[in-house]
């Protein structure tokens, strides 16, 4: 911790109203909408923030650079965001902060990144700035927090939909693969739906789960070609 305390340091001071300064967070998540969030929150809260949006080009970044922070999704389309949290918490030197992420159940989600070596976790949607200051501060070093009284504020960020766009041109071209890969589909749409609370998709991506037939990926596809549609008509 020491070594991690000198170098912390060196790097600029937090400010009450940006108690993240200095920090570097690396952000491993396959959605636009959610990397989107956590950059807002970033950006407020005075951090950095590189992207990964799989396991493979997370390694990538860790061979280049060690992050202040690392957040990582645990369904990934390569893998299971508990391995990657699993081998930087074996790592020296260690990721000062690790956090893990995921729309799904939060109580199971929690214990898996945990059991993993995570120091937290961030049940999605990410979205108030406070919340996410504090997930991140509470794991610092006194030392290296912003001095002074700093108020917790209830801010919320709100990602431009453009990147929820994104995300759905993604899932098309999913499903356009032979076969599709469902269960990582379903996981991916699930987040999604939470994230930008539409409980039609949310309702038709945990059906996946269930049974997911040709002719229901001929629906979804059909479902979601609409939900575009509708977002291009609305620019």
């Amino acid at each position: 911790m020491d070594d991690i305390i000198a170098e912390l340091r060196l790097r600029p001071r937090p400010t009450s109203d940006r108690p993240l300064m200095g920090l570097t967070v690396l952000v491993v998540e396959d959605s636009r909408y959610a990397s989107e969030a956590l950059r807002l929150l970033c950006l407020r809260s005075g951090a950095r923030i590189r992207r990964a949006d799989c396991l493979l080009s997370a390694r990538r970044h860790l061979n280049v650079y060690r992050p202040s922070v690392a957040i990582v999704d645990l369904g990934l389309p390569d893998g299971s965001g508990a391995e990657l949290v699993a081998e930087m918490n074996l790592t020296l030197p260690r990721v000062p902060i690790i956090l893990g992420t995921s729309g799904a159940d939060p109580d199971e989600a929690e214990a898996t990144a945990l059991a993993a070596g995570a120091d937290g976790f961030l049940p999605k949607p990410l979205e108030t700035l406070g919340a996410f200051q504090v997930a991140i501060l509470a794991h610092l070093p006194p030392e290296l927090r912003p001095g002074g009284l700093r108020s917790i504020t209830s801010d919320r960020v709100k990602p431009d939909r453009t990147a929820f766009r994104e995300d759905l041109v993604h899932a098309m071209d999913l499903l356009r693969l032979d076969p599709p890969p469902v269960p990582y589909l379903s996981r991916f749409l699930v987040g999604v739906a939470r994230a930008v609370q539409d409980s039609g998709l949310e309702d038709r991506a945990v059906a996946m789960n269930q049974r997911f037939a040709p002719p229901d990926h001929a629906d979804l596809r059909a479902f979601l070609s609409h939900k575009l549609q509708q977002m291009e008509a609305a620019l």
